[in-house]
């Protein structure tokens, strides 16, 4: 198993020369339009032990008008522990879009990070409210065995010199296991083998509806990318309270 959010500069250097990548592995394009609360976080200058820095991705959903969810992994020390408070590293947050060729989308600025105690997962905290951009919703009832989600993410398509994507890719997964605070899934469509990839950290697994959705859990490490095993992924149900109280 592998933390999807944040790799060294040397599998950085094919964002200078690789051409267009896709995101979650073995899935489809989102139509324009759809998906707006899915968010691509770029984050600069993230230390390392011997004092120098990398850039990174992670994906993530807006869940209310300033926040955003996410795997709290994203966020950390040169050490890799997990670190709430101020945002250790500059992290830019786009939503709204699906092509970055296409679309400028919205963008914020992060500016706290709160881990959960509980699971992976952290809340982002955004420098001014989204607009016109209609939240996910957070589950508050237990995921079921068989349930059907879709992933939305803007990681790469694959684990072998990963790039992110720019553009939005979306899949369908079937809750595999359910544990006391994950959800394992396994990739459905377009085809068995959809699975969420480096830079997806992060990314919902949700339930349409309307213009938004039900947010069941978030992404937060797998096998190597593609594959047709089980994801684990952290549910947001068991979470749903401290959620509430700090989204007000």
């Amino acid at each position: 198993m592998r933390v999807r959010a944040a790799l060294t500069a040397a599998a950085l250097l094919p964002l200078l020369t690789a051409g267009p990548a896709l995101a979650v592995a073995d899935g489809s394009d989102v139509a324009p339009g759809q998906y707006g609360f899915t968010a691509k976080l770029t984050m600069a200058s993230i230390p390392r032990p011997d004092g120098s820095t990398y850039t990174s991705f992670c994906s993530g959903s807006l869940i209310a008008p300033t926040w955003i969810l996410t795997t709290g992994h994203c966020f950390h020390d040169a050490q890799r522990n997990r670190v709430s408070g101020p945002v250790p590293y500059p992290t830019t947050v786009t939503l709204g879009l699906v092509d970055e060729a296409k679309e400028a989308g919205v963008t914020r600025k992060a500016t706290q990070v709160l881990q959960s105690a509980e699971n992976d997962v952290a809340l982002v905290q955004l420098d001014s409210a989204v607009p016109d951009i209609t939240p996910l919703t957070v589950n508050r009832l237990i995921p079921a065995a068989g349930q059907r989600l879709t992933l939305a993410g803007w990681g790469s398509h694959t684990a072998k010199n990963p790039v992110p994507s720019s553009k939005l890719q979306q899949g369908t997964v079937q809750i595999a296991s359910v544990g006391s605070t994950t959800v394992g899934v396994r990739g459905v469509a377009p085809s068995p083998t959809t699975s969420a990839c480096v830079y997806d950290s992060g990314a919902p697994y949700f339930v349409p509806s309307g213009s938004g959705g039900q947010l069941i859990s978030v992404e937060t490490t797998g096998p190597d990318c593609p594959h047709a095993t089980v994801e684990t992924t952290s549910r947001v149900d068991v979470i749903a309270d401290w959620i509430a109280a700090r989204t007000k």
